[in-house]
């Protein structure tokens, strides 16, 4: 799987993506050979939109994990969620500035198609080892949508432990799309592979939304009730 690393300055030279380069109006670049530049010759791979990246194995998501847990005990998942919600917000930032570059949209996002908007910033996380996803907005109305992640990395590391997992995941989302709209956001995982599921499903939206389910999900609540729940307009006051 690959780890991304947001820049902070302009790549050098030498670390420019050939393809991108050669073809600079070019948008189907979904392939792992397009979308990535491996420069065996300075042992650095660059993707499309120019950032480093590096690779990892899984035995660094389970020494990461694990690493946590011996320092922080059950605060790990909270740690984890902390750097998911910093990539997050980072993360939003960068992508606007890519997005406008790669298209050239004069109108702000907000006027733009927000699932081809949304689509096209986690393409790369897909192409990445992230896995892929779907999003449920049509409870947006309402304060809060549904992310499913299929494959998600951490889940399908770490295997059938009996609990959520992906908090990264959870700040990540939280982060983004609070950044994206300009709203303090919270998510939560209320479904997950390594629970025995199939995929892994978040809850975001606002706070008192994501405490609801976060004491239904205490109670022993499945993630079907918890939804079937909001969608009935029930969350803690």
């Amino acid at each position: 799987m690959v780890f991304t690393s947001i820049p902070t300055q302009k790549l050098s030279q030498q670390a420019e993506h050939i393809l991108k380069k050669k073809y600079p109006k070019r948008h189907h670049h979904y392939g792992l050979d397009d979308f990535f530049c491996f420069q065996t010759n300075t042992g650095t791979i660059i993707d499309w939109n120019e950032s480093r990246n590096i690779l990892t194995s899984e035995d660094f998501i389970i020494g990461l994990m694990e690493g946590l847990e011996q320092e922080v005990g059950s605060a790990a998942g909270v740690v984890l969620y902390s750097i998911g919600l910093e990539w997050g917000k980072r993360d939003a930032d960068f992508f606007q500035k890519w997005f406008y570059s790669e298209y050239g949209y004069q109108k702000p996002l907000n006027q733009l198609n927000l699932l081809y908007v949304l689509e096209a910033w986690w393409w790369p996380f897909t192409a990445q080892g992230w896995g892929n996803w779907e999003v449920d907005m049509s409870e947006q109305k309402n304060g809060f949508m549904f992310v499913n992640i299929f494959d998600s990395a951490v889940a399908r590391t770490l295997g059938d432990v009996g609990k959520p997992v992906c908090h990264i995941y959870a700040g990540l989302l939280a982060g983004f799309f609070g950044n994206l709209v300009k709203k303090d956001l919270s998510c939560i995982e209320i479904q997950c592979y390594a629970m025995g599921e199939t995929f892994c499903k978040f809850l975001l939206g606002k706070q008192n939304r994501i405490d609801a389910a976060t004491f239904w999900l205490n109670e022993g609540a499945h993630a079907k009730d918890i939804e079937k729940r909001l969608q009935n307009g029930e969350y803690l006051k």
